[in-house]
């Protein structure tokens, strides 16, 4: 069993494919990873910045987490639409191209393309703060902790959808019950009055700003990231097993109130215990400690969270390979992306998401509050496309209830529109920039990729194609000396044309009569032409006689260009020898009417 089987498991044969869909319970692991962990830090980047006017700026946390949940609501009826409407997936792609334009469509995939990368780099990010938090001796390390969380996701992932999803359910239930419980436990202790277990250890900071509308506005961007990954089911319906859309509708209620519950409950015991985010500890880490002291349940919570958001990344896993493919399909990325590899999943996909998050992370230092600003821009610009999309589909078809559907999406369209404006502003200086500069930078590569697919069509078109005729077609052997290596090649040069010829490139004047006088013994009558060369140079004289050949007076329109290639038994022995049959192949390359073949000699010691 080779190393890669051993890793990723056996080959899926293609039939097996349907097989490989989702229940609910799984489902739910898979794709509301992402959206359920950002509890983790939605909370604590709201404090971040009110904590900036003081204590008395702390309490608006409550209203401004009750207005994110409001949007939550709205999002998850409008995505509701989306997936009965478009029970193939593609998520918000899908819909802006149909309802608004391929332009538009591009900016939704641009967007989206971007947010799964930052999500993977976000996640594993904090899923390493997590750590550091309950193990302070780990924070130098932080950025191997995430890079080691990213490497198991992307393995993980490259096993198959199902396998990676019954790896991924447990941390996922875990955290779902940790924080259960930590809200519960926390709620009952505060109405009964008990003091926290453990105080918090993070100190309120002197004020340096006042409450403005802009600090606020600022704390609700910032919270927003507790709303990304909340279009992955849409994206992914096809995942689901039959019915699709029921299925993905469902999950995406559960996903829904479980996230209401969890982001709303943090918030409010941040705020009844005063939690504010500190140096080494996440403000889940001293809710953590406040309610259950720093006994098991403290350190089972901290591991669920890390669990939580190492597998919060497995959301994007799903879906950037999953859109790529559209993408690929549609040819405004390389068709690679479009490939199943052994055991049925996007492959390529995987392994260009796992290296854009891992550079994000190194670049960044893993650092969360880094990361953050760059992140809400892409998915709530695609939020908006996508509702705009649904609300000029339901006016144009007219279907049952499309007034009422209409309303709905255009409020959802609205809301995310008005925090799309919101994040922008505030987060602009603090590297949002990147994000709305990346995304016409996509659009512009996805579009030249889509014409140069277009033009390759368009020439290898068989209409007016020229008939059939004779080709003149001469074999060339290139060689630097008379071997068995040699005469193999040009036995098969001589099986596949006419006219034949070898040749010799005069490096070192001395040798050219014993080759001479060898190919008189073992030439089997094919001329021998020396090309002397007085820089030394291997690979110009033979291009300059293959110019000859093509443009001069014979006027070949063939030619094959015949390379005897060692091949050793071990590949540190190929550093041995020289490179020439490869510089060759890289000078002819690009050469119209020069074909050039490889006849390997294989040493077996």
């Amino acid at each position: 069993m080779t190393w890669k089987r051993w890793l990723l498991g056996t080959p899926l044969e293609t039939e097996r494919f349907r097989d490989e869909r989702l229940r609910i319970p799984i489902a739910l692991a898979v794709f509301s990873s992402d959206a359920l962990s950002s509890v983790a830090y939605a909370t604590e980047e709201i404090l971040l910045v009110l904590s900036l006017a003081g204590a008395a700026a702390l309490g608006y946390s409550i209203p401004i987490s009750g207005v994110i949940v409001l949007l939550l609501a709205i999002l998850i009826a409008s995505y509701r639409q989306t997936i009965h409407a478009y029970p193939d997936g593609g998520g918000s792609y899908i819909v802006a191209r149909e309802n608004l334009g391929t332009l538009w469509g591009l900016v939704a995939a641009a967007a989206l393309l971007l947010d799964y990368i930052l999500t993977v780099a976000v996640s594993t990010a904090a899923g390493a703060a997590a750590v550091t938090s309950a193990w302070p001796r780990l924070l130098h390390y932080r950025v191997a902790v995430g890079l080691l969380f990213l490497l198991l996701l992307a393995v993980g992932n490259l096993r198959g959808l199902r396998q990676s999803g019954r790896i991924f359910a447990v941390p996922t239930y875990l955290f779902i019950f940790s924080m259960v419980s930590l809200i519960v436990t926390g709620v009952v202790r505060a109405g009964l009055g008990l003091p926290p277990v453990e105080p918090p250890m993070a100190t309120i900071p002197l004020a340096t700003h006042d409450v403005t509308l802009f600090l606020l506005m600022r704390a609700f961007s910032a919270g927003c990231a507790a709303l990304t990954g909340i279009e992955a089911i849409s994206n992914g319906v096809q995942a689901f097993r039959k019915p699709e859309a029921r299925n993905a509708s469902t999950t995406l209620m559960i996903m829904g109130g479980i996230l209401a519950f969890f982001f709303m409950g943090t918030s409010y015991l941040a705020h009844v215990y005063t939690v504010v985010p500190g140096v080494g500890q996440t403000v889940v880490s001293q809710l953590g400690r406040a309610v259950f002291g720093t006994g098991l349940l403290y350190y089972l919570l901290q591991f669920a969270t890390a669990s939580i958001l190492m597998v919060a990344a497995n959301t994007a896993f799903a879906d950037f390979p999953r859109l790529s493919s559209i993408l690929a399909r549609d040819r405004f990325v390389p068709r690679q992306l479009a490939n199943l590899g052994d055991r049925l999943v996007f492959s390529n996909g995987i392994l260009i998401l796992a290296g854009s998050a891992g550079f994000l992370v190194i670049m960044f230092g893993g650092s969360t509050h880094g990361l953050i600003p760059l992140y809400a821009v892409g998915v709530f610009l695609a939020f908006t496309l996508s509702q705009a999309g649904m609300v000029a589909r339901h006016l144009r078809h007219k279907g049952e209830r499309y007034r009422l559907h209409a309303v709905v999406n255009a409020a959802g369209a609205t809301a995310t529109g008005a925090a799309l404006l919101v994040i922008a502003v505030t987060k602009f200086i603090q590297g949002a920039w990147i994000v709305i500069l990346l995304i016409p930078l996509f659009v512009f590569c996805f579009l030249k990729i889509h014409r140069h697919y277009f033009y390759v069509r368009q020439q290898l078109s068989l209409r007016e194609i020229e008939p059939e005729r004779p080709l003149r077609h001469t074999a060339v052997v290139p060689m630097s000396a008379v071997n068995r290596a040699t005469i193999y090649a040009l036995r098969y040069a001589k099986s596949i044309a006419h006219e034949v010829e070898a040749v010799h490139v005069a490096i070192d004047p001395q040798r050219v009569e014993q080759i001479r006088e060898q190919w008189k013994q073992w030439g089997g009558g094919v001329p021998l032409r020396i090309l002397e060369s007085p820089y030394r140079s291997i690979v110009q004289p033979l291009v300059d006689h293959i110019d000859e050949l093509m443009h001069g007076r014979r006027g070949n329109e063939m030619v094959t260009v015949v390379l005897p290639e060692f091949v050793t038994a071990h590949w540190w022995e190929g550093l041995l020898h020289n490179q020439s049959a490869f510089l060759i192949k890289g000078a002819l390359l690009f050469k119209p009417g020069v074909v050039v073949t490889s006849v390997p000699f294989h040493f077996s010691r």
